[in-house]
């Protein structure tokens, strides 16, 4: 698989660690509802289809990236900064 870092350009998924998840809200920092952070830490829908994934591309900038890719075919359809909110934002939320 090819990842095409906006800072980089193209380059094989070998020099990327993947990171999880980027459309997971977390709970705040300060709550103790035990339930929230356990669904946070475990629950994973697992679904097919385009998904937003965190990335780090640790064999080249050293960027955190917020990948968008079928997770099906592993085509994928875009790259951008994780700085870049916009990336990041589900329905107007920071994830």
């Amino acid at each position: 698989m090819i990842i095409k870092c906006p800072y980089c350009g193209p380059r094989d998924v070998i020099e990327f660690i993947y990171q999880g998840d980027a459309t997971r809200k977390r709970p705040e920092p300060a709550s103790v509802d035990h339930a929230a952070w356990n669904a946070y830490v475990y629950d994973r829908a697992n679904t097919g289809g385009s998904h937003r994934e965190f990335w780090l591309h640790g064999g080249g900038c050293r960027q955190h990236l917020v990948v968008t890719r079928d997770v099906s075919t592993h085509a994928i359809s875009s790259v951008a900064f994780a700085r870049d909110t916009s990336a990041i934002a589900t329905d107007g939320e920071r994830a």
